[in-house]
């Protein structure tokens, strides 16, 4: 019986994985953190050492307020910067008092930090360069992100992160990348639980506004949960339902939109290891050509090429669960 399923199931993926791929991008299309229309030409500067663009590009989301981009993009430009900084220091040079460069500088400093051996005395000196950041604009949450990142990494007690957490939400109640870190921080890797963790992100998917990416912070409390260390009693049910709010806010873009990807690609894995090969499936073509490092990167050191296998393997999945022939209609 069990060699006539195996037969069966194969057969299965013979007549049905070359159909399931029609809709998902060939492999060579498929781009690791592509930046959009508005980032590309900022990156593209800099590699030619010219920081106008980046200057312009953040000055732009600082000055509509566009707070969920202009952490995004800082993001990407300080990755770009470890790599290559010389048109970052070419901007500090220049303008050693604005507000973008100064947020550039925080960010560049914490990372630093993160990274090196010495991190408890480094991040003690970046602490000055986050309050520079913070004063510069003092509408901006995006420097409170970082002063939350930081406050984890120097083991700031739950009080100091309270405060942090309120100067954070006082600036935007429903800014993704504050809430992001804030989850980090509770979580059970640093300094809170499973359950802690959860409960928070579940208050704040249901405050936020229809269309906020705040709405797919569950599913991130999933991932913690399912990749994380140890395992306390957290229902089945509750991961699933993380899962379903993360379904119907990505249904609120449009398919290969990169302003959903991270979170699409989050909920492809968190799909995957709850064994919901179809949505997953569904995630995958929402995904389109943008995958991210994030979660890729925290299982494998070479993140699309997990993408790419896990895409496979979903698909053979789905493929081996479709019936050989379809019901004929009555």
């Amino acid at each position: 019986m069990a060699l006539f399923r195996a037969v069966i199931g194969t057969a299965r993926m013979v007549r049905h994985a070359p159909r399931l791929a029609a809709d998902l991008p060939d492999d060579d299309a498929v781009l690791l953190d592509a930046p959009d229309d508005r980032l590309a030409p900022a990156l593209l500067a800099a590699g030619h050492g010219e920081y106008d663009a980046a200057a312009k590009l953040l000055a732009g989301t600082r000055e509509g307020a566009e707070w969920e981009n202009r952490d995004r993009y800082l993001l990407r430009l300080a990755t770009f910067a470890q790599a290559r900084g010389d048109w970052f220091e070419a901007w500090q040079c220049a303008a050693p008092h604005d507000p973008d460069a100064l947020l550039v500088k925080a960010e560049l400093a914490v990372r630093h930090a993160w990274e090196s051996p010495a991190r408890a005395e480094l991040l003690r000196e970046a602490a000055p360069l986050i309050t520079a950041a913070a004063e510069a604009d003092p509408r901006d949450p995006v420097p409170w992100r970082i002063a939350l990142d930081h406050a984890r990494g120097r083991g700031a007690s739950r009080t100091a992160f309270n405060a942090l957490w309120d100067q954070a939400v006082r600036r935007s109640p429903h800014h993704y990348g504050c809430h992001a870190a804030a989850l980090q921080y509770l979580s059970a890797s640093w300094y809170g639980s499973h359950r802690e963790c959860l409960d928070f992100a579940e208050r704040a998917a249901a405050e936020a506004l229809p269309g906020s990416l705040v709405r797919a912070l569950p599913v991130r409390g999933a991932f913690a949960y399912l990749a994380g260390p140890g395992r306390s009693s957290v229902p089945a049910g509750r991961l699933h339902a993380a899962a379903d709010c993360a379904i119907e806010l990505s249904a609120a873009y449009e398919a290969g939109d990169p302003y959903p990807a991270e979170v699409r690609n989050l909920l492809a894995y968190v799909l995957v290891r709850l064994e919901r090969w179809r949505d997953a499936l569904e995630q995958l073509r929402l995904i389109g050509p943008y995958a991210t490092s994030f979660p890729w990167d925290r299982i494998s050191e070479d993140p699309l090429g997990q993408f790419l296998e896990l895409r496979d393997g979903v698909r053979l999945e789905v493929a081996a669960a479709t019936p050989l022939r379809a019901r004929s209609c009555p």
